[in-house]
This record gives C-alpha cells, structure tokens and sequence, in this order.
C-alpha cells in the first residue's frame, strides 16, 4: 500500500492531484464531511423537540424504557439466561485495614472474568459495595488510578470488585505468549479490532462488556459481607462508559458516577469524532439519543457526572448534558441526586474528581464521614494483583474469546440466511434509493498515447462530487464500457491492472474514487482513531454504512458510463480492487444492466473477515448488522457466478 500512501501524504501537505493525471483536484472530503454533519444536525433538531416534551413524569417513564429497550437492542440484545458463575478465589492479600481476593468468574460458559475484590477488615457487616469499571489501561483494574480509588473505598468500609474488561489486564484476547503482549495493542486496538468483526453479526462488543458487569454484580450477591441494597458502579474514560451502560442495563444499581465519559453529541461530533467500537451504538443517533439519555435512564436514582475540563471529550458538551438531565430531575423531583464534579485538568481520574467521587457515595449509600480527602497510600505492583499465574487467563486458566464467540455466530447467521435478493442487499447496506443520472463537470483532459482522457466530477448526491478519470480508447466504433474503482485508488495499478492497461485493450473505461476513496480520502492521521474509522463510525451512528454510499457512487457511475455515446449500451463491467471488490459485487446486484464483475485482490466473504485473526484497513466495509442478511457468496449467486470472476482473492 506504499503508493497510495505517499499520494495521500503528498495530497495532506498540499500537493494537488491536479497536477497529475491520476486526480482531479478537487475537495472530496469537506463536502461528504458537511453533508453528513447536516444530516446529523437535522436529527438533532428532532431530538430537542422530543426533550421539549419531556416535562412530565409519565412521559419520562415511557423515555426510560424507550432507552433501555433500544439500548439493549443496540448490543445486539442480552444472554436470555444466566449461565453458572463458578467462581473461585485464587489468592488473597492482608493489608492495613482490608484484604484483597483474587477472583475468577465465568461471565458467559468459559469466558472467564478476573477481579480484585477488596474487603473491609473493620466494622460491622453487611458493607455497602461498588463495581469498578477499569478505564483504558494494559494493567486494567490494576492501574495506580484505579488502585488508588479501590483502596480509598475499602479503608472507608467499602466492599470494591475491580474487575477487567475484555482485552485488558489479564483478559488479552489477541496474546503474544512469548511476551505476555497483546499483539495488536491493549485496551482500544483489541476492542476495535474485534468490535469491527462483532458489528457485522448484528451486536456491539459493549454487549460483552455490560454482561460482564452484571455478572459481577450478581458476583457481589454471593458475599455475605454485601449489602445488596447499596451497590454502586463508578469508572473513569472507557470504565465510565462502562458505568453509564451498566446505569441503563442494570437497574438494580443504587447509585452510578461516569467519569471522562460524559459529553454530548453535537460538541463531539467534531473534530473530537467518534471513539471505540464499544461506544458507538449503531442507530443510536438516528433514534435521536444522546449522553443524557444515559443520566435519564437512571433517574431519579443518583448520578454523578465528573468531568476534566481539558479532556478531549469537550466540558462544552458535558455541561450541556448535566443541564439537559437536571431538567430529568427535576421532573423527578430530585435535583438533589444528580451532580456534576469537574476539575481544571487533563483527561483522567484525578485526585479531585477522585474525591468527589468519595464524597457522593458517602451521601447516597450512607457511609456517613466517608468522604474527605484521599490520604496516602501504598499502592501494589500490578503483578502482586493478579488473579492468574501467567498474568494472562489464555496462558493459564484458559478462557473463550469475544472472537471464537462471534465467528459461531456467524457461522449459525449462515446457516439461517436465505437466499440475497436485491431488496435484502439494499436493506442489509442500509442505502438510500438513488436513480438519477449524475452531472458530469469535465475538469481538464490529458493523453496518454493514443488514450484520451477526460477529468471528471460526477454529481453523485446534491452538492457532493466524486472524482473520475475517463479512458477513451482512439476509434469510433462503440466500444465495451468497465467502470473501475480501486481501494488503491482510481489511477492505481498496486492491486491488479489499471484503468489505463484496460483501455489500451479497445474499452472505454471509466475509473471512479468513490467517497472517502482514493483522491476522495480524508488524509491520514497521525495517532488515534484513523480518518476513515471516524468516517464511518459517524454512518454507524445514524444507521448508515459507507459501504452502501459507495456502492450508490458506483451505481450512479454506471448510469453515467452508459449514458456516453462511445459506450455500447451492453456489456458493461465492473471491476473492483481490494475493498472496492465488495463494492462492485453490490452494485451489480442491484443492476440488472451491469454484464459482469470482476474482483481484484478482494475478500470472499465476510465471515472471512470475521474469521480473520488480523485485518487492517476495512473500515468501509463495516456494516452493522451485515451478516443476518446477505454474505458475499449469496450475492454472487442473485448476480450469476457464470458473470463473476475473482482474481487472486485475499487472505488473511
């Protein structure tokens, strides 16, 4: 992929396509950008006149199980049954004032779960109790952070289970055995490594998480040194995301506090953008929720909303939301059980946010003198807290995947689909119907040889153009048409032959970036969440897929290429390369005038991707919910496999 790397660096520093025949030279990727930033704001608008309605406490108890519903439908639903727990102590740690269990539990039948339960060694049971949510960390529930509030809690006559998400502490699921190293990455890599995968079975990994969380909880009503009436769930960045699901899912929660979590929507949108797989619930944003549907969803039980005022997840936006739930509230008639804590500082669980998260509890799950400042401790070595010998429940106790868990199911979707018509394709890409044939702006020629070539931007919605590159072959018979598109991009001969090689074979040959594609791409960044991942994450938020815009590009450029009058009105071809391969076989599908497909260096299927232990660079083909409806292989056979050809198909 080196090539088209370089072009787009040359494209980010300011080096237009233009001055090459390979692009056009327009701006691709402002326009999409803005078109679906309207999209969202319109939705937004309905979203605020809904809230406007909220002012009594019926209509917020009808909002509250709306929440719960479409939230739980957003994982892809919940286990129906609760599978024994078989959970054991591993190890235990005296300490001053309290005592450390190592736990193991089974969440799911062998997908184990490791946990420090901290135990108060002073004072009369049964103790009031909190879940702890672990942030983003390789340690987990062990990080100097979490520790720090775990011990607090406990030395203050709090029982604390500080349990580690998937892909974190000692629950790394991609597991170099040689280094005890994630091999993709702890936390956010692993997450969205295998949340991409989980998306297209129809569920979100946070379905993983939030079952993980009321396991645990019903972990807590084992001991007999809990009080089951005073559990409490609080977490910082990815743990209070973890905490605000726990606050909808479970509601036998007494009081939750999200911390570095909360924000709202239109301050995030951008240029923050969406984060990991676990927090973009698909359709969540076209169903017109927002943060403070979380907030809502626990009223009036208390919530604290703790905010840095320097975190990336913007203070503009969570103090937008704690006005928008203490409007809840009070409805409610409780403003006194919802706050708002913040600190002037970076994105963290500092010390201050820390104590107020101390003295909140202290209120709602009455510890009375349990607040106050934190006083020194002595924090553990992460390897002192572990629940296995390794460090790592795949090299020790063993453990199921997310992975394993979700490749049975798509296998089992496999079993049940059907066979793909066009209505289930265009359903399963959740595609807007589009039939127009788009205006064509000629933006300058070029020749290659005896080729003539015409630079194009083809009108595919009102106000947003794609770039193409038009390949006229010299003669004036009518001659075969190829619409052409490359992940690679549209000039591109990195993943098989290219526009230009196809049109000195006697075909007019029209090649397209579709958006986000080729000179159509937004430019790589550096650190965090790539461009295209934000891109589509923002479809996945209001029930779109990039793949089913593109596929309509496609579509509209065939409507185009057909309208030429050097084309032979039959015969037309597609050719798509790495992930345009999919595209293309989408497209045919849904035009009956398209002769043939040939695919390039493309994935067979997408349970192979699911399949796949690694795979990089495919956010565009992540469409939620994608497999309980079509696969590749059902596609292939609605357009005839006698008009498909696939060259040197991908592996993983």
């Amino acid at each position: 992929m080196q090539i088209h790397r370089t072009v787009l660096l040359l494209l980010a520093a300011g080096v237009l396509w233009a001055q090459t025949n390979d692009g056009v030279g327009g701006d691709y990727v402002r326009p999409f950008e803005r078109l679906l930033t309207e999209r969202f704001e319109a939705n937004r608008k309905l979203r605020d006149a809904a809230l406007a309605q909220l002012n009594t406490e019926p209509a917020l108890r009808a909002r509250q199980k709306l929440i719960r519903d479409s939230f739980i439908a957003a994982l892809g639903g919940l286990p129906a049954s609760k599978s024994p727990l078989n959970a054991r102590v591993t190890g235990a740690l005296e300490r001053d004032g309290y005592t450390i269990e190592n736990v193991v539990f089974d969440s799911l039948p062998g997908f184990r779960v490791t946990a420090n339960l901290y135990l108060p060694r002073k004072g009369p049971g049964p103790f009031p109790a909190l879940l702890g949510t672990a942030g983003h960390s390789a340690v987990g529930k062990a990080a100097d952070t979490y520790q720090s509030v775990w011990i607090t809690l406990a030395r203050r006559g709090y029982v604390v289970l500080a349990y580690d998400p998937p892909g974190q502490g000692e629950r790394f699921e991609y597991l170099d055995p040689t280094t005890g190293k994630s091999t993709v990455g702890a936390g956010v890599p692993e997450h969205n490594m295998t949340g991409m995968q989980v998306m297209l079975t129809g569920q979100n990994i946070a379905r993983y998480f939030v079952w993980d969380g009321i396991r645990a909880f019903d972990y807590l009503l084992t001991r007999k040194e809990v009080d089951p009436r005073r559990i409490a769930v609080a977490g910082n960045s990815g743990g209070g995301t973890q905490s605000a699901y726990q606050g909808i899912a479970d509601p036998r929660l007494a009081a939750v506090i999200s911390s570095c979590y909360p924000t709202d929507w239109r301050h995030l949108w951008s240029p923050t953008g969406p984060q990991d797989a676990e927090q973009v619930l698909a359709g969540w944003l076209r169903d017109g929720f927002d943060f403070s549907d979380f907030m809502l969803a626990v009223a009036p039980r208390p919530f604290l909303i703790s905010s840095a005022e320097k975190d990336y997840f913007p203070i503009g936006g969570a103090r937008q939301t704690f006005q928008e739930s203490r409007a809840f509230y009070r409805v409610f008639g409780r403003e006194d059980r919802l706050r708002h804590a913040t600190a002037p500082e970076q994105h963290g669980w500092t010390k201050p946010l820390r104590e107020a998260a101390y003295q909140w509890l202290s209120n709602w799950l009455d510890v009375p003198g349990a607040g106050g400042p934190e006083d020194p401790l002595q924090l553990e070595d992460p390897a002192i807290l572990r629940v296995t010998t390794t460090g790592q429940l795949q090299s020790s106790l063993g453990s199921r995947t997310i992975r394993e868990m979700n490749r049975e199911r798509a296998a089992a979707l496999r079993k049940q689909r059907g066979p793909a018509t066009p209505a289930k394709v265009r359903a399963a890409l959740q595609m807007a119907a589009l039939s127009a044939i788009p205006k064509a702006e000629n933006k300058g020629s070029f020749a290659a040889g005896p080729i003539r070539g015409e630079k194009l931007e083809l009108e595919v919605e009102p106000g947003l153009r794609i770039p193409a590159l038009l390949y006229l072959p010299p003669g004036a018979a009518l001659k075969p048409g190829i619409l052409f598109a490359s992940s690679a991009g549209k000039a591109s001969s990195e993943l098989g032959e290219s526009a230009l090689s196809l049109a000195r074979k006697g075909h007019v040959v029209l090649a397209v970036d579709p958006r986000a594609m080729g000179e159509a791409a937004p430019p790589p960044r550096t650190g965090g969440y790539s461009a295209l991942y934000q891109l589509s994450a923002r479809g996945w938020l209001m029930g779109e897929s990039l793949a089913g815009m593109q596929v309509n590009d496609l579509l509209a450029a065939a409507r185009y290429l057909r309208s030429r009058p050097e084309v032979a009105p039959a015969g037309l071809v597609l050719r798509g390369q790495g992930a345009a391969g999919p595209l293309a076989l989408f497209a045919a599908a849904l035009d009956p005038g398209i002769a043939g497909v040939v695919t390039e260096r493309s994935i067979a299927s997408f349970e192979a991707l699911v399949n796949a232990e690694i795979y990089r660079d495919m956010e565009n083909l992540i469409v939620p919910g994608l497999l309980e409806h079509i696969d590749l292989p059902e596609v292939v056979q609605l357009i005839g496999k006698q008009k498909v050809t696939a060259l040197n198909p991908a592996t993983f």
